[in-house]
C-alpha cells in the first residue's frame, strides 16, 4: 500500500486568486490507507482557490457480487454517494467529473457496461482503462495486468470505439516507451478525445534508473509526435510518483515547490510547447504524489511553472482545459 506520509504544507499558497480545477485524484478507504473526502478537503485547505475536481478511477468499491463486467459500477455509485454533498469550504466541488472504469477488452459487449456507468451517476465524463506496461519485473505494470500493445488489440479497440457514442474521453495510462501506441490509437479514432495521464509516465526505476537524460531523448520526440493528434491533451503531473525515479519520498525533508518546479519544467514546457496550453492541464494525482510533497506545495510548483505564460494560458493550464475537457 502507498505510503502517504508527507510534511504538512510549510508553505503559503502563491498566487491564490487563480482558479483552480484539479483533474486528477482518487478517494479510497483500505485498512491502512484511508483517503476520502474530508482528508482531501484538510489538504485542499491550504490556500488555493480549487474551483472543482475529478475523480479518477483506481479500482476501489467495486460491487462484490452481480455480473463481473458491471462490478466497476460499484465505484462510480461509492463516489457518486460518498461526493454528494461534500464541498470545501470555498465551496470547491468535489468530484464534478468522474473518471470510471469499464472493461474495453470486452469489446463490443462494454455498451451496456458504459451505459450503466452513466446511469450510476450524471457526472460521469470519462472511462480510463490502465495500460501501463513494461518488461521488467522491476516496474510495476498496472492491475488489469495489460497485454505489451493492449491500445493496439482489436478487441481493445472494438470495445474503445464505443466511447464515442457515449460521448466519453479516454483517460491513457501508460509508460513512456508506449506513448507512440496512444498516437497510433488516436489516429485510428481521431474524433475520440483522448486524455493523456501523468506526462506519459516517464520511468527512473529498474533498468531505468540512473538514465534520466536518455529516458528524456526517448520521451520527448514521442510526446511531440504524440502532440500533433489534435484530439489528444495531456495531464500535467504524476512526476511525483515513485515510479519516476526522483526519490523524493525517501527523503526526511520533502523538497520544496522551486525544487520541484526546477526538476519537473522540462517535462512541463516541453508538453505545452508541443501541445499548447489549451490541451494541458496540471493534475495533482493526490493521494498518490503525496509522498513527495503537500498539496499545497505541489500547486505551488506548477504555479511557477506556470508564470511562464500569459493570463489566458495560465488560467488554461490551472483550470480551463480541465473544465472544458470534462464539461464540469
Amino acid at each position: 500500500m502507498i505510503n502517504q506520509t508527507s510534511a504538512a504544507a510549510s508553505e503559503e499558497a502563491l498566487d491564490p486568486e487563480l482558479a483552480i480545477c484539479d483533474p486528477h485524484h482518487h478517494l479510497w478507504d483500505y485498512p491502512d490507507s484511508r483517503y476520502l473526502v474530508d482528508e482531501f478537503l484538510g489538504d485542499l485547505a491550504g490556500g488555493h482557490q480549487v474551483a472543482c475536481t475529478v475523480y479518477v478511477e483506481c479500482q476501489h468499491g467495486w460491487r462484490k457480487d452481480g455480473p463481473e463486467s458491471l462490478r466497476p459500477v460499484g465505484e462510480t455509485e461509492y463516489v457518486a454517494k460518498l461526493t454528494n454533498a461534500k464541498q470545501g469550504g470555498d465551496g470547491t466541488r468535489v468530484a464534478a467529473g468522474i473518471v470510471a472504469f469499464a472493461d474495453l477488452t470486452l469489446g463490443t459487449a462494454v455498451q451496456p457496461v458504459l451505459a450503466a456507468q452513466l446511469e450510476a451517476s450524471d457526472r460521469v465524463r470519462g472511462i480510463r482503462y490502465l495500460g501501463a506496461w513494461d518488461p521488467s519485473d522491476q516496474v510495476h505494470n498496472s492491475q488489469t495486468k495489460p497485454p505489451q500493445h493492449l491500445l493496439l488489440d482489436a478487441t481493445f479497440q472494438a470495445g474503445f470505439a464505443h466511447l464515442k457514442d457515449f460521448d466519453l474521453v479516454f483517460d491513457a495510462w501508460v509508460y513512456h516507451p508506449q506513448i507512440a501506441d496512444v498516437t497510433a490509437l488516436a489516429r485510428a479514432f481521431p474524433e475520440q478525445t483522448i486524455v493523456l495521464n501523468h506526462v506519459g509516465g516517464p520511468l527512473g526505476i529498474g533498468p531505468y534508473k540512473n538514465r534520466r537524460t536518455e529516458v528524456f531523448d526517448a520521451w520527448q520526440p514521442a510526446i511531440e509526435e504524440l502532440a500533433t493528434c489534435p484530439n489528444v491533451q495531456v495531464k500535467l503531473g504524476g512526476l511525483a510518483m515513485s515510479m519516476a525515479g526522483f526519490g523524493w519520498h525517501k527523503r526526511e525533508v520533502p523538497p520544496d515547490s522551486a525544487e520541484l518546479a526546477a526538476a519537473w519544467t522540462p517535462y512541463f514546457l516541453t508538453c505545452i510547447d508541443a501541445f499548447g496550453a489549451e490541451r494541458c492541464m496540471f493534475e495533482s494525482n493526490f493521494p498518490v504524489d503525496k509522498v513527495a510533497c503537500s498539496y499545497t506545495t505541489l500547486w505551488n510548483a506548477f504555479k511557477r511553472v506556470a508564470r511562464e505564460y500569459s493570463d489566458k494560458e495560465r488560467a488554461a493550464l490551472l483550470h480551463d482545459t480541465a473544465v472544458r475537457t470534462y464539461r464540469l
